[in-house]
């Protein structure tokens, strides 16, 4: 198994918080997400700092996403593809994971859960998918 480099990484039980579109429980990714992303981490900063190195490893950036989801705290519209940038700076995801985007010729940060890469394999998208599994299980950090 691959452990990511970043320190401080999290291991304490995380509790999903039930929704009505929760896809099923995947226990390949559970193990996964338990044993190499938040292995360690103990408590809420921990845990979004572990998912942060997680993301800032596997994604390689720049890279074309499109937008499955649309969200009130961003411009991005559903089907919309855009330019990934980088990640957003660990400081601004504390609570969700944010990414820089190439939008209207300038940087703006938006939800890394509303975009999918445009590429259909690899490392950088089974990332995205860890991520948005996590979000659409309730999980918090």
């Amino acid at each position: 198994m691959r452990e990511h480099k970043c320190a401080n990484s999290a291991s304490l039980p995380f509790f999903p918080m039930r929704g009505p579109k929760q896809p099923a429980l995947n226990p390949t990714r559970e193990r996964r997400i338990t044993d190499e992303i938040v292995v360690d981490a103990y408590g809420e900063a921990e845990r979004a700092m572990s998912w942060h190195c997680y993301l800032d490893e596997q994604l390689v950036f720049p890279f074309k996403a499109r937008c499955i989801a649309i969200r009130t705290i961003s411009p991005l519209t559903k089907g919309e593809e855009v330019e990934v940038l980088s990640m957003a700076h660990a400081d601004e995801c504390m609570r969700e994971m944010f990414v820089l985007v190439r939008f209207a010729g300038r940087k703006l940060g938006v939800p890394l859960s509303q975009l999918e890469p445009v590429v259909s394999k690899g490392a950088a998208r089974r990332a995205v998918e860890d991520w948005r599994y996590w979000v659409a299980m309730g999980y918090e950090f």
